[in-house]
């Protein structure tokens, strides 16, 4: 049986197209393309990861693509599975090198900073648009860090370290005591 640990999180089912089981889904993917020819997805329904085929996907627009599943064809059918989360199993997930890396792989990474060293662990990737972050636990304190071009120096996935390189007083921001108690 394949559970969620097993696999990553592809998107999820928003809404209906048309009246004959189609389904638009929204892929949280950054390449959606390299999903066009997708063949089958898992439809998380209660607790449990059901597998459902694909008869026909087809991209739209942004993140978004049209889906016929197999054996889901009227409109009440479809409607049973509206806003369920999407899974594929990670041994799908192409491996990565370098400086990339897949937010969930880097989940509870000790994070290394050029200049502060060791600063904790990541918490998680926030996807905002346009400004993901790093969230990151140091000892209860949570630091956020921009998510850019250069932030990310080593991805050591052997000792699950991600080293860092932050701009110039960012950490020092959230390690020094606030001083705004003291008596001028």
């Amino acid at each position: 049986m394949t559970t969620k640990e097993d696999c990553y999180l592809l998107g999820s089912i928003v809404r209906l197209h048309g009246f004959k089981g189609e389904v638009s889904i929204l892929l949280d993917v950054t390449s959606p393309e390299e999903y066009k020819k997708l063949e089958s997805v898992f439809v998380e329904i209660g607790n449990q990861l059901v597998p459902f085929f694909i008869e026909k996907i087809q991209l739209t627009n942004k993140n978004f693509a049209r889906v016929k599943f197999e054996g889901v064809d009227t409109e009440e059918e479809a409607k049973s599975i509206l806003q369920n989360a999407l899974f594929l199993p990670l041994e799908n997930l192409p491996q990565l090198s370098g400086t990339s890396f897949y937010d969930h792989e880097v989940i509870d990474f000790n994070v290394l900073d050029i200049l502060h060293g060791a600063i904790g662990k990541v918490v998680q990737i926030v996807d905002l648009p346009n400004n993901p972050l790093i969230e990151i636990d140091f000892n209860g304190i949570e630091i956020l860090v921009p998510l850019k071009k250069d932030t990310v120096t080593k991805v050591d996935r052997e000792n699950k370290e991600l080293h860092i390189q932050t701009p110039e007083g960012l950490i020092d921001l959230y390690l020094t005591p606030d001083n705004s108690d003291k008596d001028s």
